[in-house]
């Protein structure tokens, strides 16, 4: 026998399938491994053995529990039509297979139904605490009220700016104005909470800081009172009644860096994006313009919004839309629009029947939440929460007497404050994660023991 004689015997004997080797008969040529050479088979038996039900077959190659096997993985399922099985699986396990199935959808139904009776969390009833603000201006054009990320509540109360810190409960006078009607109307936190802006009545607008209680700078230019600011890092922008917008450089001595003016009467609004790209501002001649943050000095708006009917103060970006925009109207158009500052059109309006004072955006849930003042029903001087993008109301809550007159949120993103005009602060812990059999509580819940106490 020579080298190539050889050397095929053993590729037969390696590659033949096991069954081959047991057998009796012995071949000459090899099997594929996979597909085994069908010279090897007796399919006219194999297909007798299979299809005769009859006649009991008595072979020595095929044994009894091999036959119910094949016959078994060619039956028929319930619906009359041939199955492909992993590994030879019976017909019964297609009936476990199909009540799985059922009992998922079961389950699915069960947790819609449960979604549907009970809400994902509760609104609340009442304010967690209340705090007497004697001197609180009822002025629905200003702004006395921002919490800074230093937890640090800073607000307005006549001629004298307080800090209330959240944590200890403690109240600081920063300041008291000596001269007579020339009181805060603009209060605003930078973003690192280190330095306070206040605007005044007579178009005065200091930075003071917050740890010293010592004034930092003036800042010139308005002629007018200044009832809206806000920070964009080293940048404050105020808008005033002489119906100027103004971008002071904190950082250099000469610190106009641009200065426009097409608002046509007071800038009651401000507001820049979360990424410092644009800058909305709201006037009382019911406009709203967007600008970009590298096309002021050319004094070039994006857009100019005249849909609204009254005063457009309230204003809100989106926090997980960059685009979008909320504002609110004054008396006359109590209506809440929700832009898209990229198209330049507005994607959302929703009547509210209450003059429109504030919005501040849920950060865990998409939500929008509204503070209102004077009605033409009885939907007057309360919260409203709005589900976004539908702008479906939530709920409404917070029986407050008279007009509220501003509105922020915690750094935290869960409690809301609502400065209202019977000189109270009204704390509401509204926003935050869905809560699952018991109420939530905030950090602010476990520091009062107590529902009312003096701001100062």
């Amino acid at each position: 026998m020579d080298q190539s004689d050889k050397l095929r015997l053993l590729q037969s004997d390696w590659y033949s399938p096991r069954r081959l080797h047991d057998s009796p008969t012995r071949y000459d040529f090899p099997g594929d491994r996979f597909l085994p050479n069908r010279s090897l088979m007796d399919l006219d038996r194999a297909h007798s053995l299979l299809t005769n039900k009859t006649t009991d077959f008595k072979s020595s190659k095929c044994n009894e529990v091999y036959q119910q096997k094949l016959i078994e993985s060619q039956s028929l399922n319930s619906e009359g039509k041939r199955i492909m099985v992993f590994r030879g699986s019976s017909k019964s396990s297609t009936k476990s297979i199909r009540f799985v199935d059922e009992l998922r959808q079961e389950m699915a139904a069960i947790s819609d139904n449960k979604s549907k009776q009970a809400p994902y969390r509760s609104i609340p009833k009442a304010e967690m605490i209340v705090l007497d603000a004697p001197g609180l201006m009822d002025d629905y054009y200003v702004n006395i009220m921002s919490w800074g990320k230093n937890n640090v509540l800073a607000v307005g109360l006549g001629p004298t700016v307080y800090l209330w810190n959240s944590v200890d409960q403690r109240t600081h006078k920063l300041f008291h104005v000596r001269e007579e009607d020339n009181w805060p109307t603009s209060i605003t936190w930078s973003e690192e909470a280190r330095t306070l802006a206040v605007g005044y009545t007579c178009s005065n607008l200091q930075l003071w800081d917050a740890e010293s209680s010592k004034l930092i700078r003036s800042l010139q230019g308005h002629s007018g009172r200044i009832a809206a600011t806000a920070w964009n890092g080293h940048i404050l922008t105020s808008g005033s009644r002489d119906k100027s917008i103004i971008n002071h450089d904190i950082r250099a001595r000469n610190h106009l860096a641009s200065c426009i003016k097409k608002h046509s009467d007071e800038v009651c609004g401000l507001k820049w994006s979360n990424e410092g790209d644009r800058l909305a501002s709201g006037g009382s001649e019911k406009q709203l313009y967007i600008w970009e943050a590298s096309k002021m000095s050319s004094s070039k708006f994006l857009h100019r919004f005249t849909d609204h009917c009254a005063a457009v103060k309230a204003l809100a970006w989106c926090p997980y839309q960059h685009n979008v925009l909320a504002s609110g109207g004054g008396w006359n158009d109590r209506c809440i629009r929700i832009w898209n500052t990229q198209k330049g059109i507005c994607i959302h309006s929703i009547e509210t029947k209450a003059q429109i004072s504030g919005l501040e955006w849920n950060r865990h849930h998409k939500e929008i939440l509204s503070s209102h003042g004077y009605s033409t029903g009885e939907d007057q001087n309360k919260l409203c929460l709005w589900k976004y993008p539908s702008m479906t109301k939530v709920g409404e809550f917070g029986n407050h007497e008279p007009r509220i007159i501003n509105l922020c949120q915690s750094p935290d993103g869960v409690t809301v404050v609502s400065a209202v005009a019977d000189e109270s602060l009204r704390f509401w812990d509204v926003f935050g994660p869905p809560t699952t059999g018991t109420s939530m509580a905030s950090d602010l819940q476990g520091l009062f023991s107590s529902r009312n106490s003096l701001i100062r």
